[in-house]
């Protein structure tokens, strides 16, 4: 799982909540990663996932959950639509 297969499974998260109409999405780690593929696993790639959330962030975007050691699977970022 490459961090571009992770970003491009964000950018459709946005696009289906934008055309929703939601001015809020409202993500966790996990569910990103499952979607995505490989989570729960042994070769899971939660640290690069979390890693593509965080740079995704932009003003009006914040942490809404952050786990003890960083990056795990209860990361949850709140981000404002549109993108």
């Amino acid at each position: 799982m490459t961090a571009n297969k992770f970003r491009a499974a964000l950018d459709r998260r946005f696009q289906s909540a934008s055309s929703q109409g939601e001015d809020r999405l409202i993500l966790e780690s996990r569910e990103l990663h499952r979607k995505t593929g490989g989570y729960p696993g042994p070769n899971h790639r939660m640290p690069v996932c979390c890693e593509v959330m965080r740079s995704a962030m932009k003003s009006g975007d914040w942490i809404v959950q952050a786990p003890p050691k960083g990056d795990g699977a209860t990361l949850k970022i709140s981000y404002a639509l549109p993108r």
